[in-house]
C-alpha cells in the first residue's frame, strides 16, 4: 500500500517511469475485466486505456485512500456499461455469424457454448451481471467485491446465488 501511495506520488509530479509501472502493475487485470465485459478483444483493449486515460486526466485531483485498484475497476465498469448501452445487441449478433462462418465444427461449438454464457450474462440484470463477472472471471473474494461495490456481504452472497439460479434457467439446466 505504501508503495502504491509512492507510485501515485510520483505521479503526480510527472515521473514517466511511475507510470509505466502503474500501468504494468494494472493493465493485464483491467483488461481481463474488459473483455469479460465486451467480447471484442480490440474493444475491450481500448476500454482498458480508455480507463487509464482517465485515471490520469483525474490525477492531480485522486486522493489516496488504499483503493486505486477499485478506483480503476469503477471507472473500467462505467466504460464498459457505455459500451452495452451501445453495442449490446448488434454485438452477438455479429459475433456469431463471424465464428458460424470461420470456424470448423468443433471450434464452432466451443464458439457456441461462449457465446450462449456471453447471452445468457448480458440477459441478467446489471448488479447481477456484475457479481458474477467479478467472483468467476476476476476471481476477487466476496469480501472485495462487497468493498468494491459499496455493498454489504450478504448482499453479495445473494447476489450471487440468485445470479446462478437466473443462469441456470436461461441456459436450460433446470
Amino acid at each position: 500500500m505504501y508503495i502504491e501511495f509512492l507510485l501515485i506520488q510520483k505521479m503526480k509530479h510527472g515521473d514517466e517511469n511511475a507510470f509505466n509501472i502503474f500501468i504494468h502493475t494494472y493493465y493485464e487485470e483491467i483488461l481481463k475485466y474488459c473483455s469479460y465485459h465486451c467480447s471484442d478483444i480490440f474493444y475491450a483493449e481500448d476500454l482498458t486505456q480508455e480507463t487509464f486515460l482517465r485515471f490520469f486526466e483525474k490525477l492531480s485531483d485522486y486522493r489516496y485512500m488504499g483503493k486505486t485498484r477499485n478506483y480503476l475497476y469503477t471507472i473500467a465498469g462505467n466504460l464498459c456499461k457505455d459500451y452495452y448501452k451501445k453495442e449490446r445487441a448488434s454485438l452477438m449478433e455479429e459475433l456469431y455469424a463471424e465464428e458460424q462462418i470461420s470456424l470448423q465444427k468443433t471450434e464452432t461449438e466451443n464458439v457456441l457454448d461462449k457465446v450462449t454464457i456471453q447471452a445468457a450474462l448480458n440477459d441478467l440484470p446489471e448488479e447481477l451481471r456484475e457479481v458474477i463477472i467479478l467472483y468467476y472471471f476476476q476471481e476477487l473474494r466476496l469480501a472485495e467485491i462487497s468493498d468494491m461495490l459499496g455493498i454489504g456481504l450478504p448482499l453479495v452472497k445473494y447476489r450471487i446465488k440468485q445470479a446462478r439460479i437466473q443462469l441456470k434457467r436461461l441456459l436450460g439446466e433446470e
